[in-house]
């Protein structure tokens, strides 16, 4: 494993495990699982665990796992206020109190504001009194390190940066986000300022590999490198010395062999012309037929009327990247059949998954787009006839 440093001359390794994506089984977390593939990780030197106080049962998972086996103080545990549901200061001491248990620990290495979006959020952390808060805490040592995790545009990415004193920061960075979000610009500005990055979405949710277009595919594929989808996305970001660490949500046990594979032999330098010229086609074909942006984080969920709306976005979008017929009978088999709809004609334009998206989607008008590509009527009837003999039997 490689490891660059952070602020203080701490190493932190440059694969950090997400904590996002944990296997679920029934209505929870498969820590069994989950355990195996953590304890993997960190025999291979992965010393940096990456979860959120929203992510539905990671910080109890994690927290178990390291205390049963004893390696809590050799990691880094990342957690993240939920700055958006504050209201009191008060409030901000029982979040945190709360995240220490679940996480069975005193102390938290690397702590960050979640989400920030503008400088509305931090004013009004501010004004409850956030900056005196985490003196407190750096003081007595229940917090390390400060920082921030941040979907938004560059603008006010670079203002936000400069609002406060931060430790590190943590941004949405791949190829494809090269020009957007806080981009390369943020990047290259938290270097400057000695602010180290953590790298969140670095396969924007599966669209660099799995959902690659084939056209893609057949690319990255003949390539004399012989790298696979995830490697190549992966090596972009090691390449550049400014890149702390790269998250990913590593829920299998050849995910995390194979991501250590390619961390302990990423250097930086490590891409050739040959390998940046593939990474534009790439860039070319994506932008060609991607519709709606989304990257399945999940922020939007749950609806209140019970749309799935990821999985509707990763169907759409499937149409135009493999085939009208691969979207739609996807949609049908994970959407259509299940007991409790999830269909995006449910939707009532509430706004409640715009308020919270990363990516800034006009989710209600695309839901509408998607429905009227996914469900022609003949689709419709289909899964009404396939419903009642297999789900409401």
């Amino acid at each position: 494993m490689k490891y660059r440093e952070d602020k203080y001359g701490n190493l932190i390794s440059i694969l950090g495990y997400g904590c996002m994506r944990f296997s679920r089984s029934g209505t929870g977390i498969d820590i069994a699982k989950a355990e195996k593939e953590i304890m993997r990780a960190f025999e291979e030197g992965v010393n940096y665990y990456d979860t959120a106080y929203i992510y539905p049962g990671s910080e109890v998972c994690l927290g178990e796992i390291l205390e049963r086996n004893g390696i809590r103080q050799k990691i880094k545990i990342a957690t993240k206020l939920p700055q958006y549901l504050i209201k009191s200061r008060g409030a901000i001491d029982r979040y945190f109190s709360e995240q220490l248990k679940r996480l069975k620990t005193d102390h938290i290495d690397y702590y960050l504001m979640h989400m920030l979006t503008d400088m509305e959020a931090w004013n009004k952390l501010c004004s409850l009194g956030i900056k005196e808060w985490i003196e407190e805490k750096k003081a007595s040592g229940e917090i390390g390190q400060i920082g921030f995790s941040f979907h938004g545009n560059t603008e006010i990415f670079l203002e936000i940066l400069e609002a406060y004193d931060w430790d590190f920061c943590q941004i949405q960075y791949n190829y494809v986000d090269e020009v957007s979000q806080a981009g390369r610009r943020g990047l290259m500005a938290a270097a400057e300022k000695g602010i180290p990055v953590i790298i969140m979405e670095p396969l924007r949710g599966g669209k660099l590999v799995d959902l690659l277009p084939a056209l893609a595919k057949g690319k990255i594929a003949a390539h004399p490198r012989k790298m696979t989808a995830a490697e190549l996305a992966f090596r972009w970001l090691w390449d550049q010395k400014e890149v702390t660490c790269v998250l990913s949500g590593m829920n299998s046990l050849d995910m995390v062999e194979e991501n250590c594979r390619i961390a302990d032999t990423a250097p930086v330098g490590d891409l050739t012309s040959e390998d940046r010229a593939l990474i534009e086609d790439i860039k070319g074909i994506i932008e060609s037929v991607t519709k709606v942006p989304c990257t399945g984080c999940g922020y939007c969920m749950p609806c209140p009327k019970g749309v799935d709306i990821p999985g509707t976005f990763r169907c759409y979008n499937e149409m135009f990247s493999e085939s009208k017929g691969d979207g739609r009978r996807e949609f049908f088999q994970v959407i259509g059949l299940r007991k409790n709809t999830s269909l995006p004609s449910q939707c009532v334009a509430c706004g409640k998954c715009e308020s919270h998206c990363p990516q800034h989607i006009s989710i209600i008008e695309e839901l509408k787009a998607a429905d009227k590509a996914l469900r022609p009527l003949h689709y419709r009837i289909a899964t009404e006839i396939a419903r009642r003999w297999v789900v409401d039997k």
